[in-house]
């Protein structure tokens, strides 16, 4: 045998014992494998356990919600459109899941007026007190520009004026 025969065989050797491309599990009388099983994720497996957990509470989703809000003690609020809704009665438990965004007070205010609670209220009263200030300033600052100013009227026709 020469080198060249004998590094072939060894080739030949390596690809049978290791597998280059086959897929059968086990040596030479084992059963070809069916398919590859994939692996779940971790949030994959995290959502099927929460899954089940809310099917041990007993929640049953709550049709018909179009929007969600949580006010925050720092004046901001959570905001969720088109969530998915759960309720569990017997546990006092309510589960609001889907896209969320964190905004301030201000960015939601005409639409949520009716949902404010008296803290809220409190919260707006004060930024209703901080932004009357700085309006005032705003309009006291407008109040000394004399450059519009509507000129004095001259008396008599406007005609005779005009001629002189």
């Amino acid at each position: 045998m020469t080198e060249a025969d004998l590094a072939a065989a060894r080739a030949r050797m390596i690809a049978k014992r290791f597998g280059g491309a086959t897929t059968s599990t086990g040596g030479k009388g084992s059963v070809r494998r069916k398919k590859k099983v994939a692996t779940r994720s971790a949030a994959a497996q995290s959502d099927a356990k929460l899954g089940t957990a809310l099917k041990k509470l007993g929640a049953t989703s709550i049709p018909g919600i179009e929007e969600v809000n949580f006010f925050k003690e720092d004046g901001k609020v959570i905001h969720f459109v088109n969530p998915k809704v759960q309720a569990s009665i017997a546990a006092n438990t309510y589960i609001i899941s889907g896209p969320s965004e964190t905004k301030p007070l201000q960015d939601l205010l005409p639409q949520i007026v009716s949902q404010l609670g008296m803290d809220n209220l409190a919260q707006l009263q004060a930024m209703a007190g901080q932004a009357a200030p700085a309006a005032a300033a705003a309009a006291g600052a407008t109040e000394g520009d004399d450059d519009d100013e509507v000129p004095d009227l001259v008396e008599g026709n406007f005609e005779e004026v005009s001629e002189k």
